[in-house]
C-alpha cells in the first residue's frame, strides 16, 4: 500500500492561506485516487476533497469550495491541498489517503492508506 507523509500545517490567521503537501511512496500512487479529510476535536472525521488517479476529476466538501484546491503530481508522487481564505472552522487535522482505485470516495472507510496527520489551527 501507499505510505503517505505529511507536511505543511500550522497555525494561521483568519483570512490567511495554508498548502499541505503530501508525499508518497510505492508504485501505486499514480494508479490511486487521494483524498483529504479532516478531523476536529469532538468531531467525526470528514471529507475535504478528493481526486482522480490521473487529476481528471475532483471533488470537495460544501465547506471548502472556492477555498480549497486538490492537487497531485504524478512524477513526483505528491498530493497537494492549498487552502485560501481560512477559517477558524477550518481548524482541524488533516490526513491526506489514499485507495487501491482509479476513483475516489467521499467516505474515510473508502481509504487504506493514511498519512500520520497535520494540525491546521485558524486563529480568529
Amino acid at each position: 500500500q501507499v505510505q503517505l507523509v505529511e507536511s505543511g500545517g500550522g497555525l494561521v490567521q483568519a483570512g490567511g492561506s495554508l498548502r499541505l503537501s503530501c508525499a508518497a511512496s510505492g508504485r501505486t500512487f499514480s494508479s490511486s485516487a487521494m483524498g483529504w479529510f479532516r478531523q476536529a476535536l469532538g468531531k467525526e472525521r470528514e471529507f475535504v476533497a478528493a481526486i482522480t488517479w490521473n487529476g481528471g476529476s475532483t471533488g470537495y466538501a460544501d465547506s471548502v469550495k472556492g477555498r480549497f484546491t486538490i492537487s497531485r503530481d504524478n512524477a513526483k508522487n505528491t498530493l497537494y491541498l492549498q487552502m485560501n481564505s481560512l477559517k477558524p472552522e477550518d481548524t482541524a487535522v488533516y490526513y491526506c489517503a489514499g485507495r487501491n482505485n482509479y476513483y475516489f470516495g467521499r467516505q474515510p472507510a473508502n481509504y487504506g492508506s493514511w498519512g500520520q496527520g497535520t494540525q491546521v489551527t485558524v486563529s480568529s
